[in-house]
């Protein structure tokens, strides 16, 4: 999705389904224990084919996201990532991890709501 062979000149607009499936891959499979395992042992990601599909992909990713880290207490998101991330945030709290994704989902999320705003103004 991101690595293009060759890479363009110029990086193209993303489109809004580039932007749902990157949203789904922030908040993983809804199968994943998100904060039980590290970054190699995440179970993969299928993309689907459709918007409706799609959404219904984002919508279970966002029920586990939030079930597991609504489980995870204050204990939980002051403890150190390890191998949840990459090393150079092994030593920083769950929390960061937890905040991080939230900005991403609230930054592309509302790129989607634009894009449809004037695609739908576009006619």
């Amino acid at each position: 999705m991101d690595y293009a062979d060759p890479h363009p000149d110029h990086e193209p607009v993303t489109t809004i389904a580039w932007r749902l499936a990157h949203l789904i891959q922030v908040l993983g499979s809804p199968a994943a224990a998100h904060f039980q395992h590290g970054v190699s042992d995440s179970p993969g990601i299928e993309f689907v084919g459709t918007a409706e599909a799609a959404l219904r992909q984002l919508d279970d990713g966002y029920e586990a996201w939030m079930a597991d880290v609504r489980d995870l207490g204050v204990a939980g998101l002051t403890r150190p990532q390890g191998a949840l991330s990459p090393p150079q945030f092994a030593d920083a709290p769950i929390s960061r991890l937890v905040m991080y994704s939230h900005v991403e989902l609230i930054h592309h999320g509302a790129e989607i709501c634009l894009l449809r705003d004037l695609y739908r103004g576009s006619w």
